[in-house]
């Protein structure tokens, strides 16, 4: 009889809390002192290609592997069983010949995702598949809740998010994600070490929230007695580091901003920044593509991958500047109409007509001053910042400047600011009289870069959603 037709999850759960209290009154319950000392899928990779004799001949008896029972096939005298691991799956063959009577009789209440320990040999059944032959059979963890169903998975979203652990177990695709995340974040790591960068970590909670235009969020320290405020970027503390000597550093850091939820936003979000001293910001251009490119090939092994409804080429990265974007799409218009607007208003015009049009990849460059409060101005038009975005699938990806390091320049600019968060601006930033005390100290000029690694993670992933490559995103109640 299949647990379904038992009566209901509540009735599979008291039967398997009365196996438990067995368990706990014979002192087997939750034992610890069983050691693995293989994987399923290192021992698919080693040994499925051998034909079962060369396996025979080679009479591997010492496997000890542990995991998950996710199928099983009782029977009289023997039976099978599929154990899950980290890696992946394999068979057990376990029957009264081959263990003790009394475990066998034991393995037989087992449930499915109950966590055990298996010893034994390897072989290969006569329908060729790869099956360790059980000498020792031990039951390491209970499982009081089933399973999620096999086939069904998980339906409900919500529970999908809320209780990961669950959509891992029964989705090896949303496994998959994770540890391509993982690996992309492996990439990107590399690619920075390859050029001599340092990787640091500054401090998650700020006397003073900078470092971007977001508003943030608010927390208290009770020993001090004053709030604090939970980092929106690392930023001007990185820039700190390139005054005091270092050249090239980055950090992969967790950031906060007090915001909305949606399918692009987190409250909570995960960012790669670097600066590189002595740098241009054509050179920090080229290695941010490049950069993209190699976790991009590392995950999919192509450059022409799917987003969405999109197919995207990441082998043709354009180069455009803003004003010139928001011509295109906007025909009515001429330079001297653009003349007429603010920065903000230039930059409202972009975003609404032109940013979610941008599927290929584009570098957008030529950003207005007055909306880029930490940027270098540009020597030729000093109403034009040396900043970039770069916008993938209609999104923001990243986005890098040739960083201000004129004092007396940097000091009007929060000023400003402030007057912004004076008239009601919420996410304008506050005045950072250390920051400024620093460029005081001299920083060599140098460019920034930040990587939303969860839009490039759902990029290279295929995801539609940031929930999706958030392994506990914030929900709604």
């Amino acid at each position: 009889m299949s647990e379904e037709n038992i009566g209901g999850e509540d009735s599979l759960i008291e039967e398997r809390r009365k196996k438990l209290e067995i368990l706990r009154s014979e002192n087997k319950a939750y034992i610890n002192n069983f050691y693995k000392e293989n994987y399923a899928a290192d021992l698919s990779t080693k040994y499925s290609q051998l034909t079962k004799e060369e396996l025979e001949d080679q009479n591997i008896s010492d496997i000890s592997i542990a995991g998950r029972i996710v199928l099983r096939r009782v029977m009289g005298n023997a039976s099978f069983a599929t154990i899950r691991d980290a890696s992946g799956d394999i068979q057990i063959y376990i029957s009264k010949n081959t263990v003790e009577k009394e475990s066998y009789e034991d393995f037989k209440t087992w449930d499915l995702g109950d966590i055990v320990g298996i010893k034994g040999k390897l072989f290969k059944t006569r329908t060729d598949e790869l099956t360790i032959e059980a000498s020792e059979a031990v039951l390491i963890t209970k499982a009081v809740r089933p399973m999620p169903d096999k086939f069904k998975g998980l339906a409900d979203i919500e529970i999908k998010y809320r209780q990961r652990y669950l959509d891992i177990m029964s989705s090896d695709d949303s496994k998959k994600v994770f540890i391509d995340r993982t690996l992309i974040i492996e990439s990107m790591r590399h690619s920075l070490k390859d050029r001599n960068f340092i990787e640091v970590e500054t401090p998650m909670m700020h006397p003073i929230p900078g470092g971007a235009v977001a508003r943030p969020f608010v927390t208290k320290h009770n020993a001090l007695d004053r709030d604090l405020f939970l980092r929106i970027a690392p930023e001007l503390y990185l820039k700190r580091l390139l005054v005091g000597g270092f050249e090239r550093v980055f950090e992969i850091n967790r950031s906060f901003r007090n915001e909305g939820l949606s399918t692009r936003h987190n409250p909570e979000f995960t960012m790669l920044e670097y600066y590189e001293a002595y740098s241009s910001l054509d050179r920090t251009i080229e290695f941010t593509e490049n950069m993209i490119k190699d976790a991009t090939q590392k995950i999919c092994g192509s450059l022409n991958i799917t987003w969405g409804d999109d197919s995207l080429d990441l082998s043709d990265f354009r180069k455009e500047t803003l004003a010139n974007l928001v011509l295109e799409q906007n025909t009515n218009l001429t330079d001297a109409d653009l003349a007429k607007l603010s920065g903000k208003e230039l930059l409202d015009l972009f975003e609404e007509t032109v940013e979610g049009k941008l599927i290929q990849p584009t570098f957008v460059i030529g950003y207005p001053v007055e909306v880029s409060p930490l940027s270098r101005r540009n020597n030729d038009n000093p109403d034009i910042a040396d900043r970039f975005e770069l916008f993938i699938g209609g999104k923001e990806i990243a986005n890098g400047f040739c960083e201000l390091n004129d004092p007396d320049d940097q000091a009007e600019r929060f000023k400003a600011q402030v007057a912004a968060k004076d008239a009601g601006d919420n996410e304008a930033m506050s005045f950072d009289e250390d920051y400024v005390i620093s460029l005081e100290h001299g920083m060599p000029p140098a460019v920034g870069v930040g990587i939303g690694i969860d839009r490039l993670v759902m990029m290279i992933t295929n995801q539609t959603s940031i929930r999706d490559v958030i392994l506990f995103p914030q929900l709604k109640n």
